[in-house]
C-alpha cells in the first residue's frame, strides 16, 4: 500500500550539494555516474516505483521536481520509501541544475543493485523463453527503442555483447519508456561467447539481415527463441552469419534495410506470434 506523502525539501541554489548527483546533466552523461543513472518523465518515475516495491534490482536514491509538477505526481512519490529524499524547486533553478531546459521536470537519480551476469540470467530463463540479442548497437535511441519492443511482445531478457551501449544511459532509459527497468538484461563478452551460451541453453538462434535466407514469417516455433539485432549499418558480422540460421524482413527494392529498433519490432511480433505469446 502506498504511503505517506515524503517531505518535500526546496532548493533554490543549484549549487547545493544536496542535488550534486542531478547537475549538469549532459555532460555527465559523457563522463559517466559512477553506476548512478538519471531517469526523466512521469511514466519511467512510476516504473522506478514499481521495481522499488517489486525488488526488480533498481532503487532510487532522490528524486528532482519542478514546484508546479509536485501535485500531479503525489500518488507516485507515495510509492517510494520515505528514505528517499524528494527535492523542489522553480523553473530557474531547475534549469540551472540540469544545465539546460528539461520541460517535463520530473527527475530521479537512481542505481542499479546486483548486476546479474549473463550465465545467471540466461540459467534463470523459463523453459518457454524469448529472447532478443544485440551485437554492437551503437546509438542510444534504438538501445531504447528495442527494450520497448521488447516489453511488447513479452520478451524474457535482452543480452547485449561489450560492444553495444548502455542501455540505462538517460537517453536509452526515455525512449524505452522505462522498460530497460522491466526487462531483465546483460551487457558484457563478446558475441561469440553470447551465442555459444544461448546455444548450449537450447536456444534457436535467428539473426535478422537483410541477407538472411528465409523470411522472417517462416521461422518455426520453439520452446526457445533467440533474435540477434546487428549493428545500425554494418549489420551482422560475416563470421556470426554463418554461425546461425538467418531471417530477412521482405520489403519493396531500392533500401538497403529498416532501421534496427524497427526490424526487431518486426521480428518480435512475429515470432511471438508464432509461439503464442501474443
Amino acid at each position: 500500500m502506498p504511503g505517506a506523502l515524503p517531505p518535500v525539501l526546496r532548493i533554490d541554489d543549484p549549487a547545493d550539494p544536496r542535488i550534486a548527483g542531478f547537475v549538469s546533466i549532459k555532460e555527465r552523461d559523457l563522463t559517466g555516474r559512477q553506476g548512478r543513472f538519471i531517469a526523466e518523465g512521469t511514466v519511467v518515475l512510476r516504473m522506478l516505483a514499481a521495481a522499488h516495491e517489486t525488488g526488480r534490482g533498481f532503487a532510487a536514491e532522490a528524486l528532482l521536481l519542478l514546484e508546479n509538477r509536485l501535485e500531479g505526481v503525489g500518488d507516485i512519490l507515495r510509492r517510494f520509501p520515505p528514505d528517499v529524499p524528494v527535492y523542489v524547486a522553480n523553473a530557474q533553478v531547475f534549469d540551472a541544475i540540469a544545465g539546460f531546459n528539461m520541460h517535463r521536470g520530473v527527475l530521479a537519480l537512481g542505481r542499479r543493485e546486483g548486476e546479474p551476469d549473463r550465465d545467471a540470467l540466461i540459467a534463470s530463463l523459463p523453459a518457454s523463453s524469448l529472447v532478443l540479442a544485440a551485437c554492437g548497437i551503437s546509438n542510444h535511441d534504438n538501445m531504447g527503442a528495442l527494450f520497448r519492443n521488447a516489453a511488447a511482445f513479452g520478451v524474457d531478457a535482452v543480452l547485449m555483447d561489450e560492444t553495444s551501449c548502455d542501455p540505462m544511459y538517460r537517453k536509452a532509459i526515455r525512449v524505452s519508456v522505462g522498460s530497460v527497468l522491466t526487462v531483465p538484461f546483460a551487457r558484457e563478452g563478446s558475441v561469440a561467447v553470447m551465442l555459444q551460451q544461448l546455444q548450449d541453453a537450447g536456444f534457436a538462434i535467428w539473426g535478422l539481415s537483410p541477407a538472411g535466407t528465409i523470411d522472417i514469417g517462416a521461422i518455426p516455433a520453439a520452446q526457445r527463441t533467440a533474435l540477434l539485432m546487428g549493428t545500425e549499418g554494418e549489420g551482422l558480422p560475416q563470421s556470426v552469419m554463418t554461425a546461425i540460421q538467418t531471417a530477412r524482413i521482405r520489403q519493396r527494392p531500392g533500401l538497403d534495410s529498416l532501421n534496427v529498433s524497427t526490424a526487431a519490432g518486426i521480428a518480435l511480433h512475429q515470432v511471438a506470434l508464432i509461439n503464442g505469446r501474443i
